[in-house]
């Protein structure tokens, strides 16, 4: 497995936006409802390049025999007071590819990323009760809280989130 830092999607948009609709399809909370179109993801994936291009947000991606089997942002704070932290966002993992430390690889990237970026502190949420939530404790992530019916599942119930930090 291959885990690559790119300052582009050209060239690999086809396939992140077949890895958002794979984990779209398959429940993964990343902010979008199933059926996600191509054009939704083409959108999607159009935003974040000019985010990249502008320097606010980084991209990981993971690579297995020339597969794109994940993929991991990082939205750096450009507030004054806020020069320090950073927004850990869409960890995606391929539902085929899934219990093989896709996630865990990308996670250890990204945070390499954030050092070298001097954020000192990372902060995400994920759905209470998906399988994310085990890995980022085993990475030392610290659990803030909880809140109550914070996004929409697939079948239309509201679901929980949870946040949690790190510090670097």
């Amino acid at each position: 497995m291959e885990i690559l830092e790119v300052e582009s999607t050209r060239g690999i948009k086809p396939a992140l936006i077949a890895l958002l609709q794979d984990c779209v399809a398959s429940g993964a909370s990343v902010g979008f409802l199933p059926p996600l179109q191509e054009e939704q993801g083409l959108a999607y994936w159009q935003g974040i390049e000019g985010e990249l291009a502008d320097g606010v947000r980084k991209l990981w991606v993971a690579f297995d025999q020339h597969h794109l089997v994940g993929a991991l942002q990082l939205s750096l704070c450009t507030k004054a007071n806020g020069g320090h932290r950073a927004e850990v966002e869409k960890l995606m993992v391929h539902s085929q590819a899934r219990g093989k430390g896709v996630g865990r690889a990308l996670m250890n990237a990204m945070e390499q990323g954030a050092r070298d970026a001097r954020r000192t502190l990372l902060v995400l949420d994920t759905r209470v009760g998906d399988v994310a939530s085990s890995l980022y404790r085993q990475l030392g992530y610290q659990e803030a809280g909880q809140i109550p019916d914070f996004a929409r599942n697939g079948d239309g119930t509201l679901a929980a989130t949870q946040f949690f930090y790190k510090q670097l």
